[in-house]
């Protein structure tokens, strides 16, 4: 049987409690991914490539667009190289219509991953590149086809062996003109709801991003975000927190991440001039910080939205500076 037609496990993966199904979350983000592939050589030296002390806290992961049009196995085997333990996919990489993806290429990606030693833990931009889904429509039809691509979208992440669905695309879900914030609220958790329980079968989570004012109008707070997670009322609809994003809050960055600790659940490490870790003016020792005073075992994911100076330096430059972090909030 192939892994697209798969059935869903026989016991459902959500237990009967919220409690519960947060302790298999956290249980499921604190376990370990496979090692970078043997013989692969070092592209780091090995102080930067020396874990910190307390380091088993710590999962690092990259977005595959970072690299651009790299072909997946490589993006694999390089992040592997550079010490990061998972990638994220961003979909349109693959096809921009998710059903279109053959079950032999999920089946190839996915052990493509595995020989180079990484997860592919995650999806985002989910609707990017799409036409017809959004979030907030006022057009009931809308609502239903975009719900159903969700669940379309939760079965491509089930096949690539991944946890986590990071709801973004701003232009899919921004307020569309006539639509006030109540209305929009309301549109949004109709289709999510109808998605959670599908994904939970699969052990997935939807992780909403709060994104920045410049890029949307809806839930462009953490607290926006929360309050629409807190009214979808599913245990596997949970929020991400965005460094470039958060700095657009008044509340300042490691504040936000102890203020909404309970509901965290992947983090994308990026600086406020849309590149990498280090590559910009950002404090990452407060953030960092903040992330293990919050018992944070996720993913630290890296996602840039300039990519100019090319996925090579955007890799080995975020993840050296995130293991100098570790080393000091460690000492």
């Amino acid at each position: 049987m192939t892994k697209q037609s798969r059935n869903p496990p026989a016991e459902p993966l959500v237990p009967a409690s919220r409690r519960a199904f947060l302790q298999q979350v956290a249980a499921a983000a604190v376990a370990c991914s496979g090692a970078a592939c043997s013989g692969a050589g070092s592209v780091l030296t090995a102080a930067e490539a020396e874990p910190a002390a307390d380091s088993a806290n710590w999962k690092y992961a990259i977005c595959n667009e970072t690299f651009l049009d790299w072909p997946q196995e490589k993006i694999f085997q390089f992040a592997a190289q550079c010490g990061y333990r998972g990638i994220e996919i961003a979909p349109f990489t693959i096809d921009p219509d998710v059903r279109r993806i053959s079950a032999a290429t999920r089946d190839r990606l996915r052990e493509q991953a595995e020989r180079a030693g990484v997860e592919l833990v995650a999806l985002h931009w989910l609707l990017a590149k799409t036409e017809g889904f959004h979030l907030t429509s006022p057009d009931a039809s809308v609502r239903r086809e975009t719900a159903a691509y969700l669940v379309e979208l939760g079965r491509f992440c089930y096949d690539l062996g991944g946890k986590i669905m990071v709801f973004g695309s701003p232009k899919q879900r921004n307020l569309l003109p006539g639509v006030s914030r109540e209305e929009g609220t309301a549109h949004a958790v109709e289709v999510l709801r109808r998605v959670m329980p599908k994904l939970a079968e699969w052990g997935v989570v939807l992780a909403l991003e709060p994104l920045s004012p410049r890029t949307t109008n809806f839930m462009s707070t953490a607290a926006e975000a929360v309050e629409v997670a807190e009214r979808v009322d599913a245990a596997n609809c949970r929020l991400l927190l965005d460094c470039l994003a958060m700095s657009s809050e008044a509340v300042p960055t490691a504040d936000l991440i102890r203020k909404y600790r309970s509901w965290l659940v992947h983090f994308h490490a990026n600086d406020r001039n849309s590149q990498g870790p280090g590559m910009g003016d950002f404090d990452f020792v407060p953030i960092f910080r903040a992330l293990r005073e919050a018992d944070y075992r996720g993913w630290v994911s890296v996602e840039v939205f300039d990519t100019s100076p090319g996925g090579e330096a955007i890799a080995r430059r975020s993840i050296e500076t995130m293991r100098n972090v570790e080393r000091q909030i460690a000492g």
